[in-house]
């Protein structure tokens, strides 16, 4: 019996293309995950990302703005990056 190896749902990003933009909650992570493992070394990953989202979720409008104005900069980002690299491959 041999086994065929699974397909990734994924695609490969192209050589040159753009990352993604990031979510609101990625930037809060990336702002709160070191905090949170400073106050508690013994959390494991899946630990910290379940205290992260606690933390998130208390947060009230005025908490979630600054990780929703980043993640709009980030997407406008994304935008005109992927406008000037389709112009590229399609010159």
């Amino acid at each position: 019996m041999t086994s065929t190896p699974m397909k990734s749902g994924k695609k490969p990003r192209r050589a040159g293309a753009p990352r993604r933009a990031l979510s609101a909650y990625m930037f809060f992570s990336h702002d709160w995950r070191e905090r949170i493992k400073t106050e508690s070394p013994s959390l494991s990953f899946g630990e910290v990302g379940k205290l992260l989202a606690a933390r998130r979720k208390e947060l009230d409008e005025r908490g979630r703005r600054p990780y929703v104005e980043q993640a709009a900069t980030d997407a406008s980002r994304y935008e005109m990056e992927m406008e000037r690299f389709k112009a590229q491959t399609e010159a």
